[in-house]
């Protein structure tokens, strides 16, 4: 908000502002009179503020404010402050003691935050202790040494004004060898919001609960038919255990009156965790063992946003400034938008069991420009969550305005409030800075809620992934903030569609106003490109399935989280995650795949050559194209022209060869390609290239071959009729004595029979030249099919190319 939004509404009366400064001057007296004794060296602290440290503006003594109950007192209550004094000087400090000093009201939200921006310093203006009795008192502090302290006071005794914020000090005063006079050596300053009373007109709050983490899951699924998720880490675990962020966001907000907002990411992995699930370990993955944990944390979860309002950002919580400013010329990217947004409905009720608002963008740190609005309602939402230090008041302001601003378009913008959006940030494990941030927070909570009397919404939008530390001290503010005075809790529905100031800015500012600093974390315009190609290899793949959504759904997602917000200030982290989606998705369509081949012989003017697809996925594929292509159709033609295209499918797991018929018109080598296309003409996996050598007989190699089967005959009838004439005589020879001997035939008789019997034995068709059954090339015909005949569905084969010279079907 513009600084003129400081100005208050209220300020102390004259007379209490007269008895004040009165009561400081009595106070100061004592002092003032023994310094009037002190040595003439001594005028230098006159002031009541410490020189050990001439060029520093803080003390040696450092002032921890570990608790300060109640956060905001109201009348009767009794302020108990604790917390540790540390001697980080050379010197021990002597007759020390830790004292309360309350300071004047605050008048503005900027002095609050120039007090606590400066709130060891001792060089600025420091109020009087309020009482000597209410002090904690130390004979010496040694150095290094911490001593603890607790001081109560009731609240009466603070002699609190009017309504308002004030300043609330612990200082720790004492003395040292080289400075023996007592001055103040360690200072620390906060605030004590006081608004005894309700308030006339309460500020309407509206606190987001952001349950956000960074990806965890890869797109890896296992074979099986539950595709059991793969984590790329076992950090969601540690999250969600008892203990853990998620764990204790869940835990402290099922108390609290706020607005859940949700990344269906998160909510998706940890579901994914109550069944079997495996995590990465190096280059393995091992059994998940947190199924009890997961299961837990999503009753719980249940149970606490149960009638709540619950916000869903889309899927991965996808960075809408590096989408607008890198994304938007590549391809696909506002598609990834869109259904990233989609899939909520499919994904935030069934696992928590409420319906979510989709209708809210949530740029990161609320910083917005025109391309950043136009890309956040492209997919649906018409209200984007910004912040004040985005969407600047321009128009002098005394006072911090509603938050709802409408920008056009039908467009409405939230502006939270950057300085209790921003309250919780930093290191916030020490208790003193939990401390010193919550009465921050107040403060500046009453502040805003005391700069006018017209009543006004206010949206609290913290940091989207707040460590434990800063999610208990958000905790302990928002608690006392709802049970406190002048505020009261609000959804950010109602925020959004309630009446805006008719004085406040509507002016998005310019894609050049863009912080700088989150700029140069922004997910590069490579980023997009690379996801874009991963989606055109998923379209390209998913045709070909008979289950696409194996493969789909997990990869959709993969590609989701691509886009997160969460890979800001991790560019090495989101560009190894984005190479292994598209590692494992090139790995999955490279299973279905051509077999190499060697080279082919083809013995003839026409012969079958037979090419195999392979698929090694366990679902089944196709219909898909073959297409066997000759480079020389001049010299070898497929199936009668250039080329060649049958469909083809394959089983899971198996092989199919395909058999295409061929030509040869000449002698030599043709290059001949097998290309795998899906139905719609894209090309799919990489091509297989072969050479087919043609070598066609001639007719002078006929006639070598018809002299030499021609040889073989008549080698084979002489043979015959000699074993004829052997067995003839052979018979004359056995005749018994005393038979009466027939007439031996004419020998030229003879020869005619023997020559007829051999023609007879020559020929074993019969006369007309069919098969005789027994005989030789009836056998052959009616042989059953072989063992090694070919089949049109074999088992999964070798993916090694055929040997060297194989040979054709003819």
């Amino acid at each position: 908000m513009a600084e003129a939004a400081d100005f208050q509404g209220t300020s102390p009366s004259p007379a209490r502002r007269w008895l004040r400064r009165t009561t400081a001057l009595l106070a100061g007296a004592p002092l003032l009179t023994g310094l009037v004794h002190l040595p003439a060296a001594s005028p230098a602290h006159a002031d009541g503020r410490s020189s050990a440290k001439a060029d520093a503006e803080t003390g040696p003594v450092d002032v921890a404010v570990d608790s300060l109950t109640p956060s905001a007192p109201t009348a009767g209550d009794t302020v108990t402050v604790s917390g540790t004094v540390t001697n980080h000087g050379k010197q021990t400090v002597t007759d020390a003691h830790v004292g309360l000093r309350l300071g004047a009201e605050v008048n503005t939200r900027s002095a609050v935050d120039a007090i606590a921006k400066d709130s060891e310093d001792l060089q600025g203006a420091i109020a009087p202790e309020i009482d000597d009795k209410y002090t904690a008192k130390f004979s010496k502090l040694t150095p290094g040494v911490a001593e603890h302290f607790n001081i109560s006071v009731p609240v009466d005794d603070l002699d609190l004004g009017d309504d308002g914020v004030y300043e609330f000090a612990v200082s720790l005063s004492g003395e040292t060898s080289a400075q023996p006079w007592e001055q103040i050596l360690g200072i620390q300053r906060t605030f004590l919001p006081w608004q005894p009373d309700e308030a006339g007109t309460r500020t309407k709050t509206t606190a987001l609960w952001p349950l956000v983490s960074t990806t965890h899951m890869a797109a890896e699924t296992g074979p099986n038919e539950e595709q059991t998720p793969v984590f790329l880490n076992d950090d969601l675990a540690k999250e969600i255990s008892p203990g853990g962020r998620l764990n204790q966001m869940v835990a402290l907000g099922k108390d609290l009156d706020i607005t859940w907002v949700v990344d269906p990411d998160l909510l998706a992995s940890v579901d994914a965790m109550t069944g079997s699930y495996r995590v990465r370990d190096g280059d393995r993955t091992v059994a998940g063992t947190h199924q009890a944990v997961a299961k837990q944390w999503l009753a719980e979860l249940r149970e606490a946003v149960a009638d709540e309002e619950v916000v869903a950002l889309p899927f991965a919580d996808p960075d809408l400034a590096s989408l607008a400013h890198n994304g938007t010329d590549v391809t696909g990217s506002l598609s990834q938008l869109k259904e990233a947004t989609d899939v909520v409905s499919n994904t935030v009720p069934p696992i928590l069991g409420v319906k979510p608002s989709t209708d809210f963008a949530w740029p990161v740190e609320g910083a917005v420009d025109r391309s950043i609005i136009k890309v956040a309602t492209s997919a649906g939402a018409d209200k984007v969550i910004t912040r004040s230090d985005s969407l600047r008041e321009t128009n002098d302001l005394p006072y911090t305005p509603s938050a709802a601003r409408p920008i056009g378009g039908g467009t409405t913008a939230v502006v939270a409030d950057a300085r209790l959006s921003k309250a919780f940030e930093g290191d916030l494990t020490k208790a003193s800075a939990s401390t010193l941030s919550v009465q921050h927070f107040l403060a500046q909570s009453l502040a805003l809620g005391l700069q006018t009397g017209k009543q006004r919404t206010v949206v609290f939008a913290p940091q989207r992934t707040p460590s434990g530390s800063q999610a208990r001290a958000m905790a302990e503010a928002l608690r006392a903030l709802q049970d406190g005075t002048w505020s009261e809790s609000q959804k950010l529905a109602a925020t959004a569609a309630a009446k805006p100031d008719p004085d406040a800015t509507t002016t998005v500012p310019g894609t050049s106003s863009y912080p700088s600093a989150l700029r140069e974390k922004e997910l590069p315009r490579s980023a997009f490109v690379e996801t874009a190609q991963t989606q055109d290899a998923l379209d390209n793949f998913k045709v070909v399935l008979s289950d696409p959504s194996r493969v789909v759904t997990p990869f959709g997602r993969a590609l989701n989280r691509e886009m997160s917000a969460s890979w800001r200030g991790r560019a090495a982290e989101a560009g190894s995650f984005r190479a292994g989606v598209k590692s494992y998705l090139d790995g999955l369509t490279g299973r279905v795949r051509l077999i190499d081949k060697s080279e082919t012989k083809l013995s003839g003017r026409s012969a079958t050559i037979p090419v195999t697809v392979q698929n090694n996925l366990v679902q089944d594929v196709g219909p898909l194209v073959l297409r066997l292509t000759s480079m020389n159709p001049t010299r070898l033609e497929i199936g009668g022209a250039d080329y060649e295209e049958q469909p083809i499918s394959v089983s899971g797991g198996h092989s199919q060869s395909v058999k295409f018929t061929t030509s040869a018109n000449a002698n030599g080598r043709a290059t001949v390609i097998a290309q795998l296309y899906t139905m719609d003409g894209r090309k799919y996996g990489a091509p297989v290239a072969f050479d087919v050598k043609v070598t066609e007989i001639t007719a002078t190699v006929m006639l070598v071959i018809g002299g030499g089967v021609l040889l073989l005959v008549l080698a084979g009838f002489r043979m015959y009729t000699q074993r004829k004439r052997a067995a003839a005589r052979e018979d004359e020879k056995s005749v018994p004595d005393g038979t009466e001997e027939s007439e031996e035939p004419d020998e030229s008789e003879g020869s005619e029979v023997s020559e007829s019997s051999g023609e007879g034995a020559e020929n074993p068709e019969g006369s007309d030249g069919r098969l005789t059954e027994g005989s030789e090339a009836h056998r052959r015909t009616d042989a059953p099919e072989q063992p090694s005949d070919p089949t049109p569905d074999t088992a999964a084969e070798s993916a090694d190319p055929s040997g060297t010279g194989e040979r054709v079907d003819r």
